[in-house]
C-alpha cells in the first residue's frame, strides 16, 4: 500500500522524539528523488527522505547509499541552507501527506532564522520543498510551472501553498451521526470499499477492504447487504475502532509476506483479509518496516534500470556468439561425411581406365558398399581430368578432416564463451549498487566485451585529480545462525579473488550446473551441518536458480578448485566434492557488510 495520511503519522510519531532537537550534521542526495539527512543529538541516526513516484517515504535508516561523483545543484544548495541546522518541530498538515521540518539556522550573516523542509509524499506528485521564514520557495526537487499545473506552481521566488485538499471527509472530525447520514446518501449498490475510499481521506484501499472484511467476512460486499443486515452497524464500530486507535497512537507496524517470503505490502493495522494467502509479521518499528519494504527493491530496481545497457550489450554479444556456434556445429556435421569424399577418390582412381575428359558423372561398382555389386554415383567436373576429379575428392576429404579439429577447438571456446557471457547477465541480475554495476562494466572493458569510454576529444585537459581512485567494493558478508561467517563474490573479478584467497580449511560452494557467486564459508572450527546448509542456502539465492524451489550446490575444500589456463574471470573447475539440495534463502537479515 501506499503511505497513507494515518500511516504517515504513525512514522512521524515514532521519529519526533529521535529527530526534534537533533542537528542536521550530513546532508546527502544519492538519487534524484532521494535524500539522506545525518542528524546528530542524543544520538546519531539518518533519515532516509524518498520522494520517489512509488516509493515516497521518509523514516530511518541503516543502508549505505552511494553518492554521485558530483553532488547535485539541489543537494549544495541544501547544505549551504541547512548543515548545522536545528530541527525544531516535525509536523503533518491533518489528514493529508505533507509534512513539514521546521528549522533554526542562520543566515549569510550569521543571524537567525528559520528555514522550512516540506516533504509532499503525494505519488508522482511527490516533492521535497526549501522555503524561507516567510513561506517563500526557495528551491525544490521538481519544479512546476503553469505549463504543467494552471492551479498551482512550485518555483523559487513563489510563495508556497499547499496542495488543493481533497473533497472528502475527515474521518477524525467525522460524527456517528455524519457517517450514517454519508451512509443512507451512498449508492447502495456500491462495494464497502469503494464507498469509503471516495468518502473519507488518509484511507487507502488496503484499510478500505480490511474494514469491509472485518464488519461482514467479505472484502467485496456490497452496501446494500450491509445495510440489510445491521444498517451499518458493524461497519461503523470497526470504523471508529480504527480512527480511535489512530487518535491515540496505538499503531502496529505490520509487513505482509507472499508465499516465497518476499515483502508484497505493509500496514499500521493487524491485516486479516487475506488468511493463509499471506504472512503477516510485525516489525520492531515503522523505519524498519519501510526499510524492509522499499529500500532494498528500490536499490535493486535502480541497478536493474542502470544496468540495462551493459545488459543489452551482453545480450547481443551472446547472440552473436550463439549465431556463430549453430553454424560451426552444422559446418562440423558437415565433416562427418568426409569417408564418403575419400572413398568417391579411391572409386575414380579404380575406374581411370574406362573414363574419359569431359565426363560429369561416374557409376561404377562401390566396392565399399554393405552389399555386394552395389554402385555408387559421383559427379565430376567434366573440365577437369578424371585424375583431377579424384585429387579434388582427395582435397575436400583432407580440408574436411583438418576442419573437424579446428571446429572442435573453436566450439569447445565458444561454449566457454557463452558460459561467460551467461554468468555476467547473472551478475547483472544481482547487482545491488552502482559500484557493483561499475566493478562489472571494469571486467567487460578487461575482457574486451565493451570499449573503455575516452575523453572528448574537444574537452580542455585538466590536472589529475589527487583524489585517490575508489577502492574496489568487497565481498558480501553474512553470518550463520551459529555465527559463522559466509562471504559472497559480487562479479566474476571478485569471484576469482574470493577463492583465490580462501583457505584450504575453509569451505567453497556453488550452485550444481548453473551460473553464480562462488560462496566461502570460513568456519573457526569445523563446519556444522547447519552451517553447510545455511551456506548453500546463500549461493542458491545468489545464482540464476534464485527462484526454484530445491536447487542443487556443490562444496568442497577450496583446494579442489582450479582455475584453467586462459580462463575467463570467474570461470573454474572442481572435483571432490559433495552436494546438498537447498531452497534459496535471502539472508538479508543477516548483512554485516
Amino acid at each position: 500500500m501506499p503511505l497513507d495520511a494515518i500511516c504517515l503519522s504513525a512514522v512521524l510519531a515514532e521519529l519526533r522524539p529521535r529527530v526534534v532537537g537533533s542537528r542536521i550534521d550530513k546532508l546527502q542526495q544519492p538519487e534524484r528523488d532521494e535524500l539522506i539527512l545525518t542528524l546528530r543529538g542524543d544520538e546519531t541516526v539518518k533519515l532516509l527522505i524518498s520522494v520517489g513516484a512509488g516509493d515516497a517515504r521518509l523514516h530511518l535508516t541503516e543502508t549505505a547509499m552511494e553518492n554521485p561523483a558530483q553532488p547535485p545543484m539541489f543537494c549544495m544548495l541544501l547544505r549551504k541552507h541547512l548543515t548545522g541546522a536545528r530541527v525544531i518541530s516535525l509536523e503533518q498538515e491533518p489528514c493529508e501527506r505533507v509534512v513539514t521540518f521546521t528549522l533554526k539556522t542562520s543566515d549569510a550573516m550569521g543571524d537567525p532564522t528559520e528555514k522550512r523542509l516540506i516533504l509532499e509524499l503525494m505519488g508522482r506528485n511527490s516533492n521535497i520543498i526549501l522555503a524561507d521564514e516567510d513561506g517563500r520557495v526557495i528551491d525544490c526537487v521538481r519544479r512546476v510551472d503553469e505549463e504543467m499545473s494552471a492551479r498551482r506552481q512550485v518555483l523559487p521566488g513563489l510563495f508556497y501553498r499547499l496542495p488543493p485538499p481533497q473533497e472528502k471527509r475527515d474521518p477524525f472530525a467525522t460524527s456517528r451521526g455524519e457517517f450514517f447520514a454519508e451512509l443512507t446518501r451512498a449508492n447502495q449498490g456500491k462495494t464497502i470499499d469503494a464507498w469509503l475510499l471516495d468518502t473519507f481521506t488518509a484511507i487507502s484501499p488496503l484499510i478500505a477492504r480490511e474494514l469491509s472484511y472485518r464488519a461482514y467476512g467479505d472484502i467485496d460486499a456490497r452496501l446494500e447487504a450491509a445495510v440489510t443486515a445491521d444498517n451499518g452497524e458493524k461497519l461503523y464500530n470497526q470504523y471508529n475502532s480504527l480512527i480511535t486507535a489512530a487518535k491515540a497512537l496505538s499503531f502496529t507496524p505490520t509487513l505482509l509476506h507472499d508465499a516465497s517470503g518476499k515483502p508484497s505490502d505493509f500496514s499500521y493495522t493487524d491485516i486479516t483479509q487475506y488468511g493463509a494467502l499471506y504472512t503477516v509479521s510485525q516489525e520492531r518499528d515503522f523505519s524498519a518496516l519501510l526499510e524492509s519494504y522499499y529500500t532494498k527493491r528500490a536499490n535493486e530496481t535502480r541497478a536493474r534500470q542502470r544496468g540495462s545497457a551493459l545488459s543489452h550489450s551482453i545480450k547481443n554479444a551472446r547472440s552473436r556468439t550463439a549465431r556463430k556456434l549453430e553454424a560451426q556445429r552444422a559446418e562440423l556435421t558437415a565433416t562427418q561425411d568426409r569417408e564418403f569424399l575419400r572413398q568417391s577418390g579411391d572409386i575414380i582412381m579404380a575406374n581411370l581406365h574406362v573414363m574419359r575428359k569431359g565426363q560429369s558423372l561416374l557409376r561404377a561398382e562401390d566396392f565399399y558398399g554393405a552389399e555386394e555389386g552395389a554402385e555408387r554415383e559421383i559427379r565430376l567436373n567434366p573440365l577437369k581430368t578424371p585424375q583431377e576429379n579424384a585429387a579434388k575428392y582427395y582435397k575436400e576429404y583432407t580440408k574436411a578432416k583438418t576442419a573437424e579439429a579446428v571446429l572442435n577447438t573453436q566450439i569447445s571456446a565458444g561454449e566457454r564463451e557463452l558460459a561467460y557471457l551467461d554468468s555476467v547477465l547473472q551478475e547483472l541480475a544481482t547487482a545491488e549498487t552502482e559500484r557493483d554495476l561499475a566493478e562489472i562494466r571494469r571486467e567487460l572493458e578487461d575482457t574486451g566485451y565493451i570499449k573503455a569510454k575516452k575523453p572528448d576529444k574537444g574537452a580542455k585537459k585538466s590536472k589529475p585529480s589527487k583524489k585517490p581512485k575508489s577502492q574496489a567494493s568487497s565481498p558480501r558478508e553474512y553470518r550463520t545462525a551459529s555465527g559463522q561467517l559466509i562471504r559472497v563474490g559480487r562479479n566474476n573479478t571478485q569471484n576469482d579473488e574470493l577463492t583465490k584467497s580462501a583457505r584450504y580449511s575453509d569451505v567453497w560452494f556453488h550452485v550444481q550446473k548453473r551460473h553464480g557467486s562462488h560462496v566461502i564459508l570460513t568456519p573457526e572450527a569445523a563446519a556444522s551441518e547447519a552451517d553447510i546448509l545455511e551456506a548453500a542456502a546463500i549461493a542458491a539465492y545468489y545464482s540464476e536458480a534464485r527462484d526454484d524451489t530445491r536447487v542443487a550446490v556443490d562444496y568442497c575444500s577450496p583446494k579442489n578448485v582450479k582455475k584453467p589456463s586462459g580462463a575467463r574471470p570467474g570461470m573454474v573447475i572442481y572435483n571432490e566434492y559433495k552436494t546438498v539440495i537447498v531452497a534459496p534463502r535471502s539472508p538479508d537479515d543477516k548483512l554485516t557488510n
